[in-house]
């Protein structure tokens, strides 16, 4: 039934809304009604609605319990409830398991067959199932066809890395992947993209009178007033560093730290600008750090606590994590870990104009300058980098976006109605939008979508996958192979591409290759798959979780090739190992910013 026909059954509005609520977050789909529905008889739905009742009061926010904000709480209700994807319960049931069809209440999402059989088996015996589907894109106007050749675009440039993609039109997900081993659950860095976060939390403290866009910066640090003497630095304004507008014609931040690393906005302020603030820009990351410094210093909690009541519970937004500088500060322009739905998310409420589920949870005069030109660009090489800057936000040639390092995107195109959202590992960022103007845009608004190419997105969609290497899956002889840690040689090339690992060992585990990176005071053991990914969350020497996927295997007796992806990074490693001189070589693909050791490829949450 859908879920208005509740009623039928005695549920009060206040439930059903509740309720909405829940699956409007399995995904994005603000008119939960027109895309869930309940599949079970009404005394097994009833007892169902009781327990989910009770996670909405819990602020459950997510698609797996096993992320859920209280799971010690949580746990004895894991035998009545199940929270899955229909391309992960189909992966569960083609390896033999079919517990989750026996729970009594199963939540899924984007359900095609063949599971509709096994949903009507479960009515049978009694068994209830809640459903929400991806609406297909020729219902809100979306040619499959122009996805599918976004798609190819994409896939067919070798340093283009797809992690994910979310379309939404009409405020309806139409199209959503994720190229395995990554997968919807999974929050993944955002780079610069986190700046657009920041934005959001300085229209809230603007809103609540904890700032003003013409307060002067050294306002807010009255600590600093007798060292910042400049003249260019005094007048520097809120609406300045909002607008990557300081007056500085280069990036600073390294100069920031060097001034002063305990307090980088006081060694940002000692800088005097170039020019007069407001008549230039330059992508500085000290503006955004110093911005979210303000809004941390003023409301007395980090931003992810200031944001969770006014952004992220009303949006549905699950656990996000924010790397800090210093310890206690969270970054503000960059570091921050969130989902590709809830990238989605944020695009959405500015493409509404800041209003969600009936409430104007952001002024639309804050939307209309953040999402405008403050300042100029011209003279930036890319088309897409040159078309103004707002308030941490970039024009486009069409709409806007946030946008960070390796292909991190949140595209809102107002005059189609959409949202777009990449995760990726890539250099080039402008093919990334030369693909999406030249394939998707068209595709947006066709009057005669191509019908027949749906089943083909949707297959291509649950077919998403990084090729991992393959080759022999052991070697002749082990014991050579394990006999001591293959030491990390320093290489020739770009030092930056070299991970810190000092060197790698290697062990005969259960289910085959065991592989330990080592650090100076760290070390990280996986599993690696030789014929797949194979997908793990080691603790490090530290305790803490490191997501990771593995494959590998022997080229030859002498050359172990290894690949390793950080899962909640855009981030890859390529090892070599060799018996020759028992060294082993380590690159990344595409270098962390900043330089990571291994702790700091995760979630800090």
């Amino acid at each position: 039934m859908d879920l208005d026909g509740l009623v039928t059954l005695g549920v009060g509005e206040q439930a059903r809304v509740a309720v909405r609520e829940v699956l409007a977050d399995l995904p994005l789909v603000p008119d939960a009604s027109c895309s869930a529905l309940l599949i079970g008889p009404p005394d097994v739905a009833l007892a169902c609605l009781a327990v989910l009742a009770r996670h909405v009061g819990q602020g459950l926010r997510d698609t797996n319990l096993t992320i859920a904000h209280d799971r010690q709480h949580l746990r004895a209700e894991r035998l009545k409830l199940v929270f899955l994807s229909a391309s992960a319960l189909a992966e569960v049931l083609e390896a033999g398991d079919d517990r989750p069809l026996r729970e009594a209440v199963l939540f899924l999402h984007d359900v095609s067959s063949p599971l509709p059989g096994a949903l009507r088996a479960r009515e049978a015996d009694g068994l209830a199932s809640f459903v929400t589907a991806t609406r297909p894109p020729a219902e809100q106007h979306v040619d499959p066809a122009g996805v599918l050749a976004f798609l190819a675009a994409l896939e067919a440039r070798p340093d283009i890395e797809m992690h994910s993609i979310m379309l939404v039109r009409h405020g309806h997900v139409v199209a959503e992947g994720w190229w395995r081993p990554f997968s919807a659950e999974r929050p993944h860095r955002l780079y610069s993209l986190s700046k657009s976060f920041t934005s959001t939390a300085a229209a809230f403290a603007a809103a609540e009178g904890l700032l003003d866009l013409d307060d002067t910066v050294v306002s807010h640090f009255p600590e600093f007033e007798a060292d910042i003497t400049d003249g260019g630095s005094r007048s520097m304004r809120i609406r300045h560093i909002a607008a990557m507008a300081s007056g500085h014609e280069q990036e600073t931040w390294s100069q920031a730290v060097a001034l002063d690393s305990n307090e980088p906005v006081r060694g940002f302020l000692l800088i005097p600008p170039d020019r007069p603030p407001g008549t230039v820009f330059a992508y500085n990351q000290p503006c955004t750090y110093t911005l979210a410094s303000i809004i941390q210093r003023k409301a007395g909690m980090p931003l992810t606590r200031y944001l969770r009541p006014r952004l992220f519970d009303p949006l549905g937004i699950g656990l996000v994590g924010w790397h800090t500088f210093p310890p206690g500060r969270e970054q503000g322009f960059t570091g921050l870990h969130a989902r590709t739905e809830d990238i989605a998310k944020l695009g959405q409420l500015y493409l509404q104009n800041g209003r969600w589920d009936g409430s104007q949870l952001i002024s639309e005069n804050w939307v209309a300058q953040a999402t405008s030109r403050q300042i100029d660009n011209a003279n930036r090489p890319d088309p897409d980098w040159r078309q103004g800057y707002g308030f941490q936000f970039w024009m486009s040639r069409h709409g806007y976006r946030g946008d960070g390092a390796f292909g991190q995107f949140c595209v809102i195109l107002p005059e189609q109605d959409a949202v777009v959202v990449t995760t990726a590992s890539t250099r080039d960022m402008q093919a990334m939008l030369d693909a999406m103007w030249a394939h998707l845009l068209p595709a947006l608004g066709q009057s005669a979508p191509d019908i027949g190419s749906q089943e083909q997105l949707a297959s291509r969609l649950r077919g998403l996958e990084l090729a991992a290497y393959q080759a022999d899956a052991e070697p002749a002889d082990w014991e050579r192979w394990m006999r001591e840690p293959f030491r990390v040689a320093s290489a020739d090339g770009d030092p930056e591409t070299q991970p810190t690992l000092t060197s790698i060992g290697l062990q005969r585990g259960a289910a085959g290759l065991q592989v330990t990176l080592n650090e100076v005071d760290n070390a990280l053991s996986f599993a690696v798959g030789t014929r797949g990914w194979t997908v793990s969350t080691p603790a490090d020497t530290f305790g803490k979780g490191i997501p990771v996927a593995a494959a590998g295997g022997w080229s030859d007796q002498k050359t172990l090739r290894l690949e390793v992806i950080f899962l909640e990074t855009p981030h890859r490693m390529d090892i070599v190992c060799s018996l020759d001189d028992h060294c082993a070589s380590a690159a990344w693909r595409l270098p962390p910013l900043g330089g990571f050791q291994l702790q700091d490829l995760r979630n800090p949450i």
